[in-house]
């Protein structure tokens, strides 16, 4: 038993021996040896010992593949693995299905299996289509949590991994210290030499986390360069001191951390010994001397690509292969002519020129590589699920994350960001630049209410933005590659001083830092947001910067001027506005909620409903929004982000009940408060004693509704009679009910008159009515001596950013914008559309305590969460949580099992409002027209469904029948990842 243990963990005993002994003295590790390293020498050895000198010769040459090629290029390739023995293949453009099927036909035909190797730095789609992309490196740069870069490295290589690619040519630490780098740029994690060395260490550290080995370039270093290697020979002209302090710094370090591979470029470096003319990778000096000997790679080297000028320039095919190699290099990458090059290698081999200790060296490195990539046991690759596994969930989560953390705030005068107080600010967006911005523009109206200005003309554009308080520039330039141009066009140049000079101004650049460095004075620019790349998640995450849904966090990489040096950001904090993205960011599930678009689709083909907009956050963050359908069943125009529904008994938790809770919390009234002490029309009543409580617990005996328009018909004509209702507006007649149908104004008078002078229900019990919010309407209409719009607006819409929420919606609204509902033929004989469909609202101009409202989900959920943050949102305090506990409390549970203080609750035995799943502490309410609002504490769930179900007949209770809503509900809590 003893000797079966001893014989399973030597070789793991060994490694770690070997490893800690080397570290001990001074030595680097070997990054190609493996924990099974006697099972790994004698596979290198018995397949290094049955190899001819041709093979041998061949294992040196890694050659491109085009998977998007002809086929007389793969032709090519297939002739070099049969004839030629080649080691290795990099696959460049194309697609990742093809790549699959080449990959697997190219392996079948080799005699030793391939070693597969791409460029990917910020993953696949660097080469790929259909395949994702994660943030460049200068993005990266700017996290500052260096645990995320290292996600970012595991995440290309799960990936690489599944396309059956073993070597990812990255990380690319490239000490980028001149602006003006043609080729590197943004590949690069920044200027100083501490944090790139930092970020590549976490990248390549969740690279070899994955079983992907890694390859550090461009050795030397070609950061400082302002010519491109693929065109010419760049020449670096410093000094050794200044190339061993600054570019050679991340190489040492990563070395040490077992770092799998180097690839060396074509550089001309006077002060590295090199002859004048001859790159880089054909020096001994740099290779053998610099790279393996002082500073100890025991590593695979590669060169950068042999097709680049700045190889080829230097000597024809063949010469330039044999004097990479004798320069030190293990694998000649992409060589012009492979056999030819085979052929100058054998005979320096059969001449003396290469020993054989040396092409041993470098051949048996090779395939201890191919060990440590499992090409021992290789497996092909699975073409199955391709695309999706490649562009997975998990992969936007942490796309979202690295963008959320990279957002760097380099200026903020006066606290600009986040914008607060949003009543008092009037904000217009100008997009300069040559790319999209809508993504920027949309998150950015989530939050209020922004103006795209734009014009042919800059005096044009001045004038129109001479009334903002805010104006925020957005520049947009292509977020393609990292090469496309940063540069500020000179018209941008001139309109964006121009509009700092007239306007309070906050820049948000979506590109490379180094654009600010065209600019010739910041000084009017109030606040400057560097978001790095110009993708759909940068915009939005600059929007939820700038209104401090999240903090900014991330740090200039590089320097831009004297003004902002490398290092530079200002952290900000969120201030509790909701903010948006991925389901598995907050542990949710992104497929299971996929069924939710299933409920949906199946009500309004079943016409339950023309449309729909439904909504689901949770830990204060918009994780599922989408609009459904349409506005009608006739399909004419769709539902959108922007549309605005009737809210029906929403407006009961949404307008009139902060409104009360916040008179509570100032002592103006409380629970024990009558009606007989808030109105004297209830004094001397049957209502005069009825608590506060009570009445908005449904549990004071009053009566479900009133039909108060009925009397209001003419019993003969069976229409609207003339006496209560004209078609034009005069003194008299000046409340509106619908298109041409105006109502008498003492009606309003009416109303509470007939509610004072109701009966009472006979026995005292839970009975849902809409009588207490008729009724707080006109005791809070009284007290504050203007109207629930004005209210509501003035203490909670404006200042939330609310700006779809409120009552009369045509006087803020086009008509093709708000939805529809009832066809009323019993009354006002026309489709409501723009009009509350509630009856008795209708009658009070469309202003109700318990009906009127519209809104949009997007709004309703900033209301909601503001319940769920204890009465704060956007950094003002609205209420106190000890008010809304107390209003979320039910308090006759026994008797009255689903309410709260005007909150609707779950219910205790089942059934009720809200499915079984929700916490005891959840509450809501839910609305005739077919809507629904819903938190839940515990989960820090909130949950919006807004329909139009009574179009085109309010009888249509399909949707109320079949419990859509509830069923929604229980979708959203089954996504849950606990």
């Amino acid at each position: 038993m003893l000797r079966t243990i001893f014989r399973l963990f030597l070789p793991t005993f060994l490694f770690l021996f070997v490893f800690r002994v080397s570290a001990q003295n001074g030595n680097t590790p070997d990054p190609l040896l493996t924990k099974d390293s006697l099972a790994q020498k004698r596979w290198v050895e018995s397949v290094y010992s049955g190899f001819s000198l041709e093979e041998k010769l061949g294992q040196l040459f890694m050659v491109d593949v085009f998977s998007n090629g002809s086929e007389a290029g793969i032709q090519k390739v297939r002739d070099l693995i049969k004839q030629n023995h080649i080691g290795g293949v990099i696959f460049s453009k194309g697609g990742p299905g093809r790549e699959a099927r080449i990959t697997n036909e190219f392996q079948e035909i080799s005699k030793t299996p391939l070693l597969v190797g791409m460029d990917a730095e910020w993953g696949l789609a660097m080469r790929l289509d259909s395949t994702f992309a994660l943030p460049w490196n200068m993005t990266l740069g700017a996290i500052q949590n260096n645990k995320l870069i290292e996600e970012a490295g595991a995440a290309i290589s799960r990936h690489t991994k599944r396309l059956g690619i073993h070597i990812n040519f990255a990380p690319v630490v490239d000490i980028n210290t001149n602006p003006l780098n043609p080729i590197i740029g943004n590949r690069s994690f920044g200027e100083n030499k501490i944090n790139v060395t930092e970020k590549a260490l976490a990248f390549m550290r969740g690279m070899h986390r994955e079983g992907i080995l890694s390859s550090a370039k461009h050795f030397p270093g070609h950061g400082d360069t302002d010519q491109d290697s693929h065109k010419t020979l760049p020449s670096v002209n410093f000094p050794k001191e200044r190339i061993e302090g600054i570019e050679l710094y991340p190489y040492r370090e990563l070395i040490k951390d077992s770092l799998s591979s180097v690839m060396v470029a074509h550089l001309n470096v006077p002060a590295l010994g090199t002859q004048e003319g001859r790159p880089t990778s054909l020096s001994k000096k740099v290779v053998t001397e610099m790279l393996r000997e002082n500073l100890q790679f025991k590593g695979l080297i590669f060169t950068d690509a042999l097709n680049m000028r700045g190889a080829s320039n230097y000597d024809e095919p063949g010469e330039i292969d044999l004097a990479a190699f004798k320069a030190g290099n293990d694998i000649l990458l992409i060589s012009e002519n492979v056999p030819k090059s085979i052929e100058k290698l054998k005979s320096a081999y059969l001449s003396g020129e290469i020993t054989e200790d040396r092409l041993a060296h470098s051949v048996k490195k090779i395939l201890k590589a191919k060990y440590k990539a499992g090409l021992n046991h290789y497996k092909s690759v699975d073409e199955h699920f391709l695309y999706e596994e490649l562009n997975s969930v998990r992969d936007d989560a942490l796309y979202e994350k690295l963008m959320e953390n990279a957002m760097t705030l380099i200026r903020n005068n006066k606290g600009m960001v986040p914008i607060k107080h949003l009543d008092k600010q009037k904000i217009a967006y100008v997009q300069l630049g040559d790319d999209d911005g809508t993504a920027f523009l949309q998150q950015l109206k989530k939050y209020t209410k922004v103006d795209h200005i734009s014009a042919e003309k800059l005096p044009d554009l001045l004038y129109k933005l001479k009334d903002y308080n805010y104006v925020i520039v957005g520049f947009h330039k292509s977020n393609e590659n990292p090469w496309k141009s940063y540069r500020f066009s000179s018209k941008d140049l001139l309109w964006l001083h121009e509009i700092a000079r007239e306007n309070n101004t906050l820049l948000s650049v979506f590109t490379s830092p180094y654009s600010l460095l065209d600019i010739h004075s910041t000084t009017n620019l109030q606040s400057i947001l560097v978001a790095y790349q110009n993708s759909e998640v940068a915009q939005e995450k600059a929007a939820q910067v700038i209104f401090g849904a999240i903090g900014a966090k991330g740090k200039l990489p590089v320097s831009t001027g004297i003004e902002f040096p490398e290092g530079t950001g200002y952290d900000t904090r969120a201030i509790e506005r909701l903010s948006y993205g991925v389901p598995e960011t907050v542990g949710m599930n992104s497929f299971k909620l996929k069924k939710i678009d299933s409920i949906v689709n199946y009500a309004i083909a079943k016409k339950m409903t023309p449309g729909a907009q439904v909504l689901v956050a949770r830990k204060g963050k918009v994780i599922y929004s989408k609009n459904f359908g349409f506005y009608t069943y006739e399909h004419i125009k769709p539902v959108s982000d922007t549309s605005v529904y009737d809210l029906a008994s929403l407006t009961k938790i949404l307008a009139t009940l902060p409104l009360v809770m916040e008179q509570v919390e100032k002592g103006i009234i409380d629970f024990d408060t009558t009606l007989g002490e808030m109105m004297p029309i209830f004094r001397g009543t049957n209502k005069e004693n009825i608590r506060l409580q009570d009445m908005l617990m449904h549990y004071a005996r009053l009566k479900a509704w009133i039909p108060f328009y009925v009397p209001t018909i003419d019993a003969v004509t069976k229409r609207p009679s003339t006496l209560y209702y004209h078609e034009t507006a005069d003194d008299r007649f000046n409340t509106q009910v619908a298109d041409h149908m105006f109502i008498r104004e003492d009606m309003q008078d009416t109303i509470v008159d007939i509610i004072a002078k109701s009966d009472l229900n006979r026995k005292q019990e839970y009975k849902y009515s809409d009588l207490p919010f008729y009724i707080l309407k006109y005791y809070l209409e009284g007290y504050y001596k203007t109207n629930l719009n004005n209210l509501t607006q003035d203490r909670f819409y404006n200042s939330l950013g609310a700006n779809y929420t409120g009552y009369l919606p045509l006087t803020r609204f086009p008509l093709d914008e708000i939805i529809p509902t009832e066809n009323d033929k019993l009354w006002r004989g026309q489709l409501v559309h723009g009009y509350v469909h509630d009856q008795g609202a209708a009658m009070q101009g469309g202003i109700g305590g318990h009906a009127g409202l519209f809104s949009n989900a997007n709004d309703v959920a900033k209301i909601m969460q503001t319940y769920l943050q204890g009465g704060s949102y956007g950094g003002e305090k609205y209420l106190k949580p000890g008010t809304i506990e107390k209003f979320n409390t039910c308090y006759y549970c026994k008797e009255n099992v689903r309410r709260g203080v005007g909150f609707d609750k779950p219910q205790i035995r089942g059934g009720g409002p809200a499915c079984s799943c929700v916490s005891k502490s959840s509450f809501g309410h839910s609305g005739f027209t077919g809507t629904f609002a819903w938190a839940d504490p515990e989960e820090e769930l909130v949950y919006i469904f807004l329909s139009n179900r009574v179009y085109p007949d309010s009888t249509n209770r399909k949707l109320i029948y079949e419990d859509i809503r509830t069923k929604i509900q229980q979708v959203i809590y089954d996504a849950i990842d606990y």
